[in-house]
């Protein structure tokens, strides 16, 4: 009996603001046509259409014409975006690049790149890791969100905090592109301090909820090394 292939991951649509869009043609004073004619000169020509479409919200643009309208209405790709980048292709995107490129950078094959992006799940070596923030300007929180590590760091702290700490040290230096030198001197405070009923402002008696650890690890880690873009 042959085996089906699993359906394909079909890529989310290109997050996109049409009032941005609208707001920052009106702020240049510019038609329609003129964004398109723009749009042309970095390689994307379309109808104005296909402008104003976008404009009301009707469709789309993909990530070329999303880059080129950008360029058009000299402003950041991100100002055009529905919100703040999460996801690995939002960060991509607002820095204007290929999938083949930050692939290169980051020294993977091309279709691995692509499946990440795809499913959100991000299984790269610490030295691919650390090459994908440099290559996409992340920030240790913003690269395990978009990497979708923050339930498997919230886990590891947790088991660090109820248990020993040093059996999580390098689980956690797998999720997080630190020197472990700066682990082994964050992870044991945050031990310390869960064990101390004082610290979290519990009473006397038995505390009733964990208090989230996640933003405090975050916290004593920009603190050890406030050259670590937390």
């Amino acid at each position: 009996m042959r085996r089906r292939k699993p359906p394909a991951v079909a890529p989310a649509p290109v997050p996109f603001a049409p009032g941005a869009a609208r707001a920052h043609r009106a702020g240049l004073g510019l038609t329609p046509e003129q964004v398109a004619e723009g749009m042309a000169a970095h390689g994307v020509r379309l109808l104005p259409g296909h402008v104003l479409a976008w404009e009301l919200g009707g469709s789309r643009p993909g990530e070329a014409e999303l880059i080129a309208l950008a360029r058009a209405l000299w402003c950041p790709v991100a100002e055009l975006m529905d919100g703040r980048p999460t996801s690995l292709r939002d960060h991509r995107l607002a820095r204007e690049l290929t999938q083949e490129t930050v692939a290169e950078r980051v020294g993977m094959a091309p279709a691995d790149y692509r499946r990440a992006e795809l499913t959100g799940h991000w299984d790269g070596e610490p030295d691919q890791t650390h090459a994908l923030a440099q290559a996409l300007g992340l920030r240790l929180t913003e690269l395990v969100e978009a990497t979708g590590r923050g339930e498997a760091l919230d886990r590891l702290l947790r088991q660090c905090v109820t248990g020993r700490w040093q059996s999580q040290l390098r689980p956690i230096a797998r999720l997080v592109p630190v020197p472990e030198a700066d682990l082994a001197a964050v992870l044991p405070v945050l031990h310390q301090e869960h064990h101390a009923p004082t610290y979290w402002g519990a009473t006397a008696g038995p505390r009733t909820a964990t208090p989230p650890l996640t933003p405090r690890f975050w916290q004593l880690l920009s603190t050890r090394d406030p050259a670590v873009p937390v």
